[in-house]
C-alpha cells in the first residue's frame, strides 16, 4: 500500500473490519475472502493504493545505491559466525541446546572443500578450458539436463571431442564442485541440532562429494572425514555426534547404480514399468524379465542397463528379487556378467523355486549376490511408501472383509442390543466402526452423491454409538464439495450444478462435524462478483427464467455463511 494511508486507522482495525461479524465468514481461517474484502474496502474508500513491487520501481526509480558489507547476514547480527560458530543465534526452540556442532562441522566442510579442490583442477585441466569458467557455467546444465543442453556446454567448455567415458568422467567433476558448494546451505546451520533434517542434508551433500571423489580418485577421504565429523557433539544423546548421525541417517542415503537398480528391480513386482522407465534421475531399460509365481510367493529375474540422467554413466545388472507376501521381500543386484552367466543364475533359480524349498531358495539368492541384497527398506523412500501402501490396501481388504461379514451377520442382534440400551460388546463395535467409516468415506468419495445413504449410515453410526473418523471423513467431503464448487464455478448459469452444490451444502450442516467451506466460499464469491451482477442485470430486465437461478443462488449464500451486498438502486445508483 502507499500513499493515502490514514494513521489514525491502524491496519488492525481494518482487517477488523474485514473480518468482524458474519460478513464474509465466521472462521479466521477464510482468510482469503477477508482480504478480497480489505482490498476492495482500501480501493473504495481511498485510503491506499494496492500496487506491486514491479509497478512501484517503475513509477518510482531507486535514487540511492547501496553496498553490501562483507561477513554480513540477515540472520545473524554477528556477521556470518552462524555458519562456523556458536554465536548464540538459534530458532530459540530449546533454550537449553548449544550449537558448538558448528565450529568442527565447518572444519570437516573445509577440510573436505580443500582436499578436492587441486584433485578437481588437475583433472578438469585435462578436460576443460578453464575448469573454473566450466564450474561457473555448469548451471546451464543443472537448469537443462537435456542431452542436447549437455552437448552445447560441452562444445563450448571442453577441450576437443571427449570418448563417452570423458563425457562421464566430465559430468562427475562438475558434479562433485556443485555438492562441495551445497554444503555450505544456509538452512544446515541456520537451526539449534546436528541431526536435525537440515543439518543432515548438508551432510548428505558432503557424502554425495566424498563418493564422487572415491569413483574419481580412489582416494579414500571418508576415514578422515568421519574422524572431523566426530568432533561435532549433538545436544540429543542418542544421536551423540556426526560419526553417528552420518551412519545412521546419511550413509544408507548414497545411491548408485546398483542401489538404483535394487530400487527398480523391487518395485517391478509391484508396479509395470514396461521396457523403460524413468526412477527419478535414473532410466532403466529393460533386457530380460522373468517373473514366477506359487501360491503368495512371487519371484523376478531379469537383465537391465541401469543409467544416470546426470552423470550420463550406466551399468547393465542382472537382478533377483522373492516377495514372499506382505512387506517380506528379499533380491539382489550385481553387475551383468554375460549371457551363460545369466542363464545359469535362472536355472539355478528357477530349479529351487519349483522345488518349493523357500529357505534353500532364500539361500541362494544370498549366495548369487552376495554383499548386494536388499529389502523394502532400501528402497528410494517416495517409492517405499508407494509400495508400502499398495501392501497395506491389499491387507485393509481382507481386514474389510472380515468385518463386513461379521458386522452383516450380526447386526440384527446388534440392533437388538442398541435398542435395550445394553452396550455392544468390545468386538462388535469394532466390527461397526470399521465398516460405518469405510462405507462413509466411499460415499463421500462416490462420483454422485447419495444422500439417503449417507443419513442411514450416519443414523446407525449413533444407534450402536460408534465414533467416526471425523479427520478422514471431513477431508473426503471436503473434497467433493470442492469438486463441485469448481464445476459450478466453471459454469454458474447451469442450474443443476448450482443445485447439487446447493443439495450437498444441507448435507454438510445435517452431519456430526464441521468442514472447512473457505474453497467453496471463494468460488461462491467469484461467482457472486462477475457472474451475479450480469444476471441480475438481465433479470431486471424483464427475464423472468432467472428468478429461479437467483433464488437458488441466494439459498446458497446462507448455506456458505456469505452476505450479497444489497444492489443499489438502479434509477439512484
Amino acid at each position: 500500500m502507499t500513499d493515502g494511508f490514514d494513521e489514525k486507522r491502524s491496519w488492525p482495525q481494518l482487517v477488523h473490519i474485514a473480518t468482524d461479524g458474519e460478513t464474509y465468514g465466521h472462521h479466521h481461517r477464510h482468510g482469503d475472502m477477508a482480504l478480497a474484502y480489505a482490498l476492495e474496502y482500501l480501493e473504495s474508500t481511498r485510503l491506499g493504493k494496492i500496487t506491486n513491487y514491479g509497478e512501484y520501481l517503475e513509477l518510482h526509480p531507486p535514487t540511492y545505491e547501496v553496498e553490501i558489507l562483507e561477513n554480513t547476514s540477515w540472520s545473524c547480527s554477528h556477521g556470518v559466525e552462524r555458519w562456523r560458530t556458536n554465536c548464540g543465534c538459534t530458532s530459540g526452540g530449546h533454550s537449553g541446546w548449544n550449537q558448538e556442532w558448528r565450529r568442527p562441522l565447518r572444519q570437516a566442510l573445509d577440510w573436505l572443500r580443500d582436499d578436492l579442490l587441486p584433485c578437481y583442477e588437475e583433472k578438469a585441466l585435462q578436460l576443460f578450458d578453464n575448469p573454473w569458467v566450466a564450474r561457473n557455467d555448469y548451471i546451464d546444465v543443472i537448469l537443462d539436463r537435456s542431452l542436447e543442453s549437455v552437448e552445447q556446454f560441452f562444445e563450448r567448455h571442453c577441450r576437443g571431442t571427449l570418448s563417452g567415458e570423458e563425457n562421464v568422467q566430465a559430468l562427475k567433476l562438475l558434479e562433485l564442485q556443485r555438492h562441495a558448494m551445497l554444503v555450505y546451505t544456509s538452512c544446515g546451520w541456520f537451526f539449534d541440532e546436528l541431526s536435525g533434517i537440515e543439518t543432515v542434508q548438508v551432510i548428505q551433500y558432503a557424502v554425495r562429494a566424498l563418493q564422487l571423489s572415491q569413483e574419481l580418485f580412489d582416494n579414500g577421504l571418508e576415514d578422515r572425514f568421519l574422524d572431523l565429523l566426530e568432533e561435532a557433539k549433538g545436544n540429543i544423546p542418542e544421536h551423540r555426534d556426526g560419526r553417528l548421525i552420518y551412519e545412521k541417517f546419511v550413509k544408507p542415503t548414497r545411491v548408485d547404480l546398483l542401489k538404483a537398480g535394487a530400487h527398480y528391480a523391487v518395485s517391478c513386482l509391484f508396479e509395470d514399468y514396461g521396457k523403460q522407465a524413468r526412477i527419478f534421475c535414473y532410466t532403466a531399460n529393460r533386457e530380460d524379465y522373468r517373473l514366477l509365481q506359487a501360491g503368495k510367493i512371487r519371484l523376478l529375474l531379469g537383465n537391465a542397463f541401469i543409467s544416470s540422467e546426470v552423470t550420463r554413466e550406466s551399468c547393465p545388472v542382472t537382478f533377483g528379487v522373492v516377495h514372499m507376501g506382505d512387506h517380506i521381500v528379499s533380491g539382489g543386484v550385481r553387475r551383468f556378467r554375460g549371457e551363460e552367466a545369466y542363464q545359469s543364475l535362472v536355472e539355478e533359480v528357477s530349479g529351487v523355486f519349483a522345488g518349493g524349498d523357500i529357505a534353500e531358495l532364500l539361500r541362494v539368492v544370498d549366495r548369487s549376490f552376495g554383499l548386494g541384497t536388499y529389502s523394502l527398506r532400501l528402497l528410494f523412500r517416495d517409492q517405499q511408501r508407494k509400495i508400502l501402501r499398495l501392501i497395506l490396501d491389499a491387507t485393509l481388504l481382507e481386514a474389510e472383509a472380515h468385518h463386513r461379514r461379521f458386522y452383516e451377520d450380526h447386526s440384527t442382534l446388534m440392533r437388538y442390543l442398541a435398542d435395550l440400551g445394553i452396550p455392544l460388546p468390545a468386538h462388535f463395535k469394532m466390527a461397526a466402526e470399521f465398516i460405518l467409516n469405510m462405507d462413509l468415506r466411499r460415499a463421500f468419495e462416490a462420483p454422485s452423491l447419495d444422500r439417503e445413504r449417507i443419513h442411514q449410515l450416519v443414523t446407525e453410526s449413533r444407534t450402536f454409538g460408534v465414533a467416526l473418523d471425523h479427520a478422514t471423513l471431513e477431508f473426503a467431503l471436503r473434497r467433493m464439495i470442492e469438486r463441485m464448487a469448481d464445476q459450478f464455478s466453471s459454469q454458474p448459469e447451469d442450474l443443476t450444478r448450482l443445485q447439487t452444490l446447493e443439495s450437498a451444502l444441507d448435507l454438510v450442516h445435517s452431519l456430526p462435524f464441521e468442514m472447512n467451506l473457505w474453497k467453496p466460499q471463494n468460488a461462491y464469491y467469484q461467482v457472486l462478483q462477475g457472474v451475479y451482477p450480469k444476471l441480475r442485470e438481465q433479470l431486471r430486465d424483464g427475464a423472468e427464467n432467472l428468478q429461479n437461478w437467483v433464488a437458488h443462488f441466494t439459498a446458497l449464500a446462507e448455506k456458505l455463511r456469505v452476505r450479497i451486498p444489497q444492489a443499489p438502486d438502479k434509477e439512484n445508483g
